[in-house]
């Protein structure tokens, strides 16, 4: 605290930048403190993700059905869903599939694929 009050006295510091920092350290602090439950939070973040052809990640949330691979689909693979992911090297899940994916599994997809279709999930 005293090294705060030098800096702010010398002006080295804007008093709403420290106040910003505070603010923010205190929400981490709340945000990554163990539920009720005695369990830390879980990250929320997108079911299923990608790394594209364009070299960007990919998620998505509850997708159903035939869905377009943004970017061009490619190398790791990540299935979140409750369902089975099936994957295509043509658009609108048409062809013969080149990889099935399982709940819960990461794996690489090579060369690529255009699109994936999700199974129905109760």
């Amino acid at each position: 605290m005293r090294d705060t009050r030098i800096l702010l006295r010398t002006g080295a510091v804007p008093a709403l930048l420290l106040a910003a920092v505070a603010v923010a350290a205190a929400t981490a602090a709340a945000t990554a403190a163990p539920a009720a439950g005695g369990t830390a939070p879980v990250a929320a973040g997108p079911d299923f993700q990608y790394v594209g052809q364009d070299d960007r990640v990919h998620g998505l949330t509850a997708p159903k059905g035939c869905v377009a691979a943004k970017g061009g689909g490619s190398r790791p693979v990540t299935n979140h869903t409750r369902g089975t992911a099936t994957f295509y090297r043509e658009p609108g899940c048409a062809g013969a599939p080149v990889e099935r994916l399982g709940p819960g599994t990461v794996t690489q997809v090579r060369p690529y694929f255009a699109s994936v279709r999700f199974s129905a999930t109760g």
